[in-house]
């Protein structure tokens, strides 16, 4: 595993708690106010960041409208043309710094997803802790050089991306000596299905780039960021709108206040639960062990009598010897009067 890194003094590592990113991506309805009342909320429900994303319909596309860019995915977008709906989804630029000063002023982590080398120098001026590349981006290796360039960790999802395209984004990452990468698994399916999710990735993920790990997640519950976190998620990214009447391109997968509240809880609930590789034995154990199995005597003897089953049995509690040593008990004697109920000891036996 790479060394530990810094977002805004958010230390992500093994040993540290799941870093959960709002995403707040179109659900802004066009107003300021409602951004910064959706990132207040973002906070109050346990947030640790809030994301952004930095690009207009010009650096995303051109505006065309013949058949290549009409959308025919199978999403929830289609037959919309693409300049329209990043026209519709953006988050106008004159916002940004406002915002993240808001953020900041709360508690959040602001950082942001640029699209073209115009929005990473934008956004460097306002001195961003992280950049995320999106999954659809994972393939633009000149861009990821970029980002990397700038020395900042690095978020990469990787939804539409073979093991070569990751391989590939990750060697552009190191070209420009940044090894400040985080792989998230994603579903590039808006809303995602469960069948779909394929958590199981995340662990491959670790194992094959030795990087931190996470989830950005596009279903409609919290069940798959959950589950994500049992599998080694360090990271969690999600969608947040203040109320899905707002409406908007994302509204469908993105969860609301009290949603993403109970999955931030449910998030720190289980993390308390994996804890840590633990074969030691406290005091509570300890104690507890008294309620284990060990061997008893169960009928009265008188000295000289031979142990049996009959006799010496493997019961609770643990006062008596280890059951282990059963075997070797009967068919010796025993050496002074005992009462039913005994526990039984080496100094009970003839040796």
């Amino acid at each position: 595993m790479e060394e530990y890194m810094n977002i805004d003094n958010i230390k992500l590592d093994e040993d540290n708690r799941c870093f959960i990113i709002a995403e707040l991506s179109a659900n802004h309805g066009n107003n300021i106010n409602i951004a910064k009342r959706t990132i207040k909320a973002a906070k109050e429900s346990g947030a640790d960041a809030i994301k952004i994303q930095t690009y207009t319909p010009d650096t995303m596309t051109i505006d065309c409208d013949n058949e290549y860019f009409k959308i025919n995915q199978g999403t929830i977008w289609d037959g919309r043309y693409l300049y329209d709906l990043y026209k519709e989804a953006y988050t106008p630029w004159e916002w940004h710094m406002e915002l993240k000063e808001y953020a900041n002023n709360i508690g959040l982590v602001f950082f942001s997803t640029p699209f073209d080398k115009s929005a990473v120098d934008f956004l460097e001026t306002m001195n961003v802790p992280a950049y995320k590349v999106a999954s659809f981006e994972i393939t633009d290796i000149p861009l990821i050089e970029y980002i990397a360039s700038k020395q900042r960790p690095v978020i990469i999802s990787t939804g539409i991306a073979t093991i070569d395209d990751i391989q590939e984004a990750i060697d552009a990452c190191r070209r420009m000596n940044n090894n400040n990468i985080v792989l998230l698994k994603c579903t590039s399916s808006y809303p995602a299905k469960l069948e779909d999710s394929n958590l199981k990735t995340i662990e491959d993920l670790k194992e094959k780039f030795n990087v931190i790990v996470g989830l950005s997640d596009h279903s409609i519950d919290i069940e798959v960021s959950l589950a994500a976190i049992a599998l080694g998620a360090k990271v969690i990214e999600k969608h947040f709108i203040l109320d899905r009447d707002i409406g908007g391109p994302d509204s469908l997968f993105s969860l609301e206040p009290n949603q993403f509240r109970e999955m931030v809880e449910g998030v720190r609930k289980i993390e308390r639960a994996i804890g840590k590789v633990d074969y030691e034995l406290d005091e509570k154990k300890i104690k507890n062990r008294e309620l284990s199995r060990s061997l008893f005597i169960v009928e009265d003897m008188e000295p000289g009598d031979t142990f049996t089953s009959d006799n010496i049995r493997s019961i609770r509690p643990g006062f008596g010897l280890h059951p282990k040593y059963y075997n070797q008990v009967i068919g010796k004697t025993v050496n002074d009067r005992v009462k039913r109920g005994t526990p039984l000891s080496f100094d009970l036996i003839n040796q």
